[in-house]
């Protein structure tokens, strides 16, 4: 009787090869994404966790979401540990500078859609009431690298004759997470005359109850620049790029992600309204401010 073994073999053989498919099948390619922190780790978790697994479900692969101290950023994309970031629009304008970061799709949020401004703030009845009043003034601003909280109010201060550096009496950046907050309570309560606000915290703040408008004075307001955007590096694989610009472009309120046992809302998790396709010239607004600022990547010692 002929022997059974090498029959045996072939199955043993031909089961394992079916396995090792479904196992390569069933494990999916991980790409990670940076997002830069925004108030603080947990409230960027919060809000782009539901996009990330969104993305995830869309695209068919594992990304990984990655919060990142605004400092760090450049440093860690260098790196190559990002596939995609989701930053500011300075920092993307950095990003792209220097290494070559591709445009994917701006954010939509707020009275001006993809872009957004920043103001420069009194307390109502301060007395303060011109810009040109806030010279020997104590004043806060936000993050050196927000656009809107620290950049575009600089540029404004500068294009209006006021230095910064030598008319103010004295300046500073708030330590911790929540900054933007921090500057306008800050005028509120008297610890600052004047503060650099971005536009659309003061609209989410009011919105919020957290504030109301007539509390305040807008002594000058910068031109309106693009808002946060999702860029890819270079290295990214182009089809996989194509793919999330278009799972972000067609996001609608209603597309859900599970997360944790829930189904969220994606875009109300996050609090835009939505994404959509701008150029990179759109970006010119802000290396403009960041050239006369001699801030990053223009800066000048």
């Amino acid at each position: 009787m002929p022997s059974t073994r090498p029959f045996r073999l072939f199955l043993i053989l031909t089961l394992f090869f079916l396995l090792a498919g479904c196992d390569r099948q069933e494990k999916r390619p991980t790409y990670k994404i940076g997002y830069m922190i925004c108030n603080s780790e947990i409230e960027t978790g919060e809000r782009f966790l539901p996009l990330t697994r969104y993305l995830s479900d869309k695209v068919g692969v594992d990304f990984v979401f990655v919060p990142v101290d605004t400092q760090e950023f450049e440093k860690r994309f260098k790196s190559g540990e990002f596939a995609l970031t989701h930053t500011n629009s300075l920092l993307y304008v950095i990003l792209k500078e220097r290494y070559a970061l591709e445009l994917v799709a701006s954010e939509k949020r707020g009275q001006f859609g993809t872009r957004t401004a920043g103001a420069i703030i009194a307390r109502a009845g301060s007395g303060i009431t011109r810009l040109e009043q806030i010279r020997g003034k104590k004043m806060a601003f936000g993050p050196m690298l927000a656009p809107t909280g620290y950049l575009a109010e600089y540029d404004l201060m500068l294009r209006s004759g006021i230095d910064p550096e030598r008319d103010l009496a004295h300046y500073s950046i708030p330590s911790g997470s929540f900054k933007h907050e921090k500057v306008i309570y800050g005028v509120l309560h008297g610890k600052y005359d004047v503060a650099a606000a971005p536009i659309l915290d003061l609209e989410v703040m009011a919105r919020e109850g957290k504030i109301a408008p007539e509390e305040f004075v807008v002594l000058g307001q910068s031109p309106i620049v693009p808002y946060c955007t999702f860029g890819a590096a270079r290295t990214t694989d182009p089809a996989l790029v194509q793919k999330v610009q278009k799972a972000l472009l067609e996001l609608t309120p209603e597309a859900t992600a599970e997360l944790d046992g829930q189904r969220l809302k994606v875009l109300k998790a996050a609090g835009i309204d939505g994404f959509e396709q701008l150029l990179d010239k759109d970006y010119d607004p802000i290396r403009d401010m960041a050239r006369r600022v001699k801030m990053p990547p223009y800066q000048e010692y």
